[in-house]
């Protein structure tokens, strides 16, 4: 029974595992900030736009 959990591929796919889940976690970090910057662009060029009267 402890034995399949202390083989060498279960080791190496637990490893596997918690490698490409921070992996993702800093995917989604650096994905959170540029969205927000993306966003924060897109709101000046907005209010831009709208202070010299090309929409609105």
């Amino acid at each position: 029974m402890i034995d399949p959990l202390t083989s060498g591929s279960a080791v190496l796919l637990a490893l596997a595992a918690i490698a490409l889940l921070a992996v993702v976690i800093v995917a989604v970090r650096i994905a959170i900030k540029l969205a927000i910057r993306v966003g924060i662009v897109a709101a000046i060029v907005l209010a831009g736009l709208y202070t010299v009267g090309v929409i609105g």
